[in-house]
């Protein structure tokens, strides 16, 4: 059985850590770099990096935080957010991503997954899928434009074909659960990891460690991302991988 996964993400903002994350032990709490080495350390086995400005740009602006972090830490990370055309995809992977992730671009342009799949293997590319459940179509739906914009695509259909496209990943982020730490949207998570093989990562809703294990077990994830309850200090990465690992699930501590 391959490890679980446990991601923390920091959403960046030209350049810097977006403001009100607080955070032991660091001098700068607003460099991505030093958050980036600080997780390193606490075993996280990946980051993910969401620039949450993704203007062109603030492009240049994540470059160097990719190029910086490539120097500093050893565990694989994507980036995402405003990535739309083949030369970004390039240049993010040159200055040492491991991973880039595509979200409103995918939808709106497909064959941008198909293309960087063939061009750099589908293990570098992640298809971020933003869904929040429907009651008149009785389906989650794909959103996008930062959460802001439906698209009446069904998420179910939508994690089909992104697979399909050769997408290697999917980053699944439960908008009815996002920010309320009350934990994941198992429903959700469960019926795409039902729909696809490939691996998602399921994110929002994350508060305690519980939640990690039934997502996890009961929503069949292989990743579980979080962000403001490692940033702000509620338990550390390596206390949730001891409590997985007390639950059963594999993990590498």
């Amino acid at each position: 059985m391959l490890a679980k996964r446990i991601i923390p993400c920091l959403d960046v903002k030209e350049g810097r850590v977006v403001k009100g994350v607080q955070f032991v032990d660091l001098k700068d709490a607003g460099d991505p770099v030093e958050f980036a080495g600080f997780y390193n350390k606490e075993g996280a086995d990946e980051l993910v990096f969401l620039d949450i400005t993704a203007s062109y740009e603030q492009r240049e602006t994540m470059i160097e935080v990719a190029r910086r972090t490539a120097k500093e830490v050893f565990i694989p990370f994507t980036v995402g957010g405003g990535i739309g055309a083949i030369e970004q995809i390039r240049n993010i992977l040159h200055a040492g991503a491991d991973k880039i992730s595509l979200n409103t671009a995918a939808v709106e342009n497909p064959e941008l997954i198909r293309e960087g799949a063939r061009i750099f293997g589908s293990q570098c590319i992640v298809v971020a899928i933003d869904a929040r459940w429907n009651e008149q179509i009785q389906d989650w739906e794909v959103y996008t434009h930062g959460g802001r914009k439906g698209t009446g695509i069904s998420a179910l259909a939508w994690a089909a074909r992104v697979e399909s496209l050769g997408a290697g990943e999917i980053l699944l982020t439960s908008m009815d659960a996002d920010g309320g730490q009350a934990g994941y949207d198992i429903p959700l998570t469960r019926a795409v990891c039902e729909k696809v093989s490939i691996p998602v990562i399921a994110s929002g809703g994350a508060g305690k460690m519980e939640d990690f294990a039934r997502v996890l077990t009961e929503g069949k994830a292989d990743a579980a991302l979080a962000a403001s309850v490692f940033h702000y200090r509620h338990f550390s990465i390596r206390e949730v991988k001891e409590f997985l690992r007390e639950q059963g699930v594999e993990v590498r501590l």
